[in-house]
């Protein structure tokens, strides 16, 4: 009966062993002292090695990541935690890095507990250049929706068009201060006919964006102020009595010229 019982074990082992190398990701166990006690074929052909030259090796002599070998070593605190631990780093192997998202868990028998831990991490570097690619084309698209154009010498405006939110000002206010400390303007006109609604969240980003180019020694005029919108900041009781407004670009474009004491003259004259 023993017999059949270490059989059936043996056997069961081996399944488990084909099913974990079939899995196409990398799949480490370790015991307590971190020695690799297996590795699936997915890890051999990740690493470049035989199993018979990983076998007995601290999985810190097979790659490194900033927590190699420090008391922030992942493995080390689910062994003494008997946790589970999910994160992204960054995998150090010979001369290539790769950014992997790892998932360890303790490994357990009957008899003594928490014997050493179970390993398996994803690599991730064309999600994380995907990733890139995204965070790059929301730049450009922030670019283009709010594009400081200098108009004059002295004279920047910002045309601004759709909706006005925290993440939107905030690349206002820091491509329009970014543009005044490029350009030594002295007036900069943000021009708001593209906003269909301002509310006091929008009133009150245009505040802290009209001060803050005040304090770079421009002085800003907010133009394109429509008659739905007057009406709007009068009833939601919103003071821009410190702030210079047109109704429309060319009376802001004649203000820039009166404070810069520049003069239009028609050629004809």
């Amino acid at each position: 009966m023993e017999d059949i019982v270490q059989n059936f074990q043996e056997a069961n082992t081996m399944i488990k062993m084909e099913i974990l190398d079939q899995i196409p990701t990398t799949v480490m166990a370790v015991d307590k002292e971190l020695r690799i006690t297996y590795i699936n074929h997915a890890g051999l052909k990740i690493i470049g090695k035989k199993w018979k030259n990983i076998l007995g090796k601290k999985c810190c002599d097979i790659w490194k990541s900033l927590h190699c070998n420090t008391d922030e070593c992942c493995m080390r605190k689910v062994i003494e935690s008997g946790k589970m631990y999910s994160a992204q780093n960054e995998i150090t192997i010979g001369d290539l890095k790769k950014p992997v998202e790892y998932h360890m868990v303790p490994l357990r028998n009957e008899k003594e507990g928490v014997i050493g831990g179970i390993e398996f991490f994803i690599d991730i570097t064309e999600r994380v250049r995907y990733e890139e690619r995204l965070k790059e084309q929301s730049r450009t698209i922030r670019e283009m929706s709010t594009p400081t154009i200098e108009l004059w010498d002295g004279v920047l405006v910002l045309p601004v068009v759709g909706v006005v939110d925290s993440m939107r000002a905030q690349h206002m206010m820091d491509s329009m201060l970014n543009k005044i400390a490029e350009t030594y303007s002295k007036v900069i006109i943000m021009d708001i006919q593209g906003v269909a609604a301002v509310d006091t969240a929008v009133a009150n980003h245009l505040i802290k964006i009209t001060r803050a180019t005040k304090l770079m020694g421009c002085e800003c005029i907010l133009s394109g102020i429509t008659p739905a919108v007057a009406q709007t900041i009068i009833q939601l009781g919103i003071n821009m009595d410190n702030i210079k407004t047109k109704s429309t670009l060319s009376d802001a474009l004649s203000e820039a010229f009166t404070i810069l004491n520049l003069e239009v003259k028609n050629k004809k004259e």
